[in-house]
């Protein structure tokens, strides 16, 4: 009976160590495993800072659960970043990724400096970009998530989520685009899902991108490159505030003659939306109302 019971624990032993290894290969190596929890804050390693023009920086963080654990962040949605300032107040921001589940692991931002000094109506420039900027390799960012209401799954369906409201569900085959500045990141994050789908080979997207010189910019080589790749689904033009000599784009602000230029032509059309992200100065005054004179309708329309 004694050799019984010591058989019978060292069996006991036996399985609950395997059952401990089995989490945390769970843990470590299970692909289906999400990092992100809408109400904890969760730190993430910063392992590669590259800059990509005089005021924007591209940056990787380490997933905490290991090299196989996604982010879980739908495509369309945004990450909250957290620190303390130097009266221990709390900063926070949000911030789309331009990478996602797509490759597990790590998690890649491209963040605009706003820097002190530069721009005189915000003498103290950005305390979360500059933060961002300052941060060494190694160190670490508090992070939560996911934030936003769209939610993008496959083929032009996508879902919009709102506290309260019924889950509005949309197809879009044609989708124009209508970007700020910064407000490009979600817009990419779009974008890349498209065209990365193998399964979808209808769905065509028009971009407008709004900056205030060429060198403001963010990944236009990027997107060029896109275009060129992909001449049948992907249109990308631009407008700049100050364009240089021989500038081929457009100029000034977003307007009528834009939208019928460079965005699908407006129609009765559920499956074709528009997508907008930037200053909410330039959605409320150049996008909203430009897109009304063109015809397009509310249930169209979508603001990040």
């Amino acid at each position: 009976p004694s050799s019984a019971r010591v058989s019978l624990a060292v069996a006991v032993m036996g399985m609950l160590t395997i059952l401990f290894f089995l989490s945390l290969w769970k843990i470590l190596y299970n692909p289906t495993i999400k990092t992100l929890i809408a109400d904890k804050w969760i730190s993430f390693k910063l392992i590669k800072k590259i800059a990509v023009s005089h005021d924007t920086i591209k940056v990787t963080f380490e997933n905490p659960l290991g090299p196989k654990a996604l982010l879980g962040l739908p495509i369309g949605q945004h990450i909250s970043f957290k620190f303390k300032d130097d009266e221990g107040k709390d900063v926070i921001r949000s911030y789309t990724p331009i990478t996602g589940d797509e490759l597990p692991g790590s998690v890649t931002f491209v963040i605009k400096v706003y820097k002190a000094g530069v721009h005189p109506k915000f003498p103290d420039g950005g305390k979360m970009s500059q933060y961002v900027d300052s941060v060494k390799i190694g160190e670490s960012i508090l992070f939560r998530g996911p934030k936003g209401s769209l939610d993008y799954k496959s083929c032009g369906k996508f879902s919009i989520v709102k506290p309260r409201k019924p889950i509005d569900k949309r197809v879009a085959k044609r989708i124009g685009m209508i970007a700020g500045g910064t407000g490009l990141t979600p817009m990419l994050q779009v974008i890349l899902a498209v065209l990365r789908d193998e399964k979808d080979h209808g769905t065509t997207m028009h971009l407008l991108l709004a900056n205030q010189s060429v060198e403001d910019i963010l990944l236009k080589d990027t997107l060029d490159s896109l275009a060129k790749n992909y001449p049948t689904r992907f249109f990308v033009s631009y407008t700049l505030d100050r364009p240089p000599k021989n500038w081929k784009g457009y100029e000034g602000f977003i307007n009528k003659e834009m939208i019928e230029e460079c965005l699908p032509t407006a129609a009765e059309d559920v499956q074709l939306q528009v997508f907008m992200c930037g200053p909410p100065p330039m959605i409320k005054f150049a996008c909203e109302p430009n897109l009304e004179k063109c015809g397009f309708k509310s249930n169209q329309l979508y603001v990040f």
